[in-house]
């Protein structure tokens, strides 16, 4: 089980969601609406043997721009606990990420911010909180 192999089982379950782009690596462009996955922090020896470790991921979902009332909206499609946009529900739905994890779990959204990506236009985003067990 690679970080790698996790970060794209994370996106493959993230694209679930229908116009949603996910990316296993932080984009140089993204395509708006993305979902982009970075690694926080690891915590080794969770088990005897090296046979756990925790994955600690944010996954930034970018909208659209900051002052769009729908952009907005679909914020709150995304935040939602259950539903076919649901990023939780998303994540979850193949929770050995195709092979590469024991399990995954949403535990946390970190807030509504603006988001910059250097492109002139201000965007609209929140963080999830994605916690991944492996070895």
């Amino acid at each position: 089980m690679s970080i790698t192999d996790i970060r794209d089982g994370l996106e493959a379950n993230l694209e679930t969601i229908s116009g949603l782009r996910g990316y296993s690596e932080i984009p140089e462009n993204p395509s708006i609406p993305a979902a982009v996955v970075t690694l926080d922090t690891i915590e080794y020896d969770q088990s005897f043997q090296k046979g756990l470790v925790l994955y600690n991921f944010s996954v930034t979902v970018i909208v659209g721009r900051f002052n769009s009332r729908s952009a907005q909206q679909n914020l709150n499609d995304y935040a939602d606990n259950t539903g076919s946009n649901s990023i939780k529900t998303a994540i979850e739905s193949d929770k050995s990420l195709g092979g590469s994890a024991f399990d995954v779990r949403v535990t946390s959204m970190t807030g509504i911010s603006n988001i910059d990506l250097n492109d002139g236009n201000n965007y609209i985003g929140m963080d999830f909180s994605v916690t991944c067990y492996a070895n």
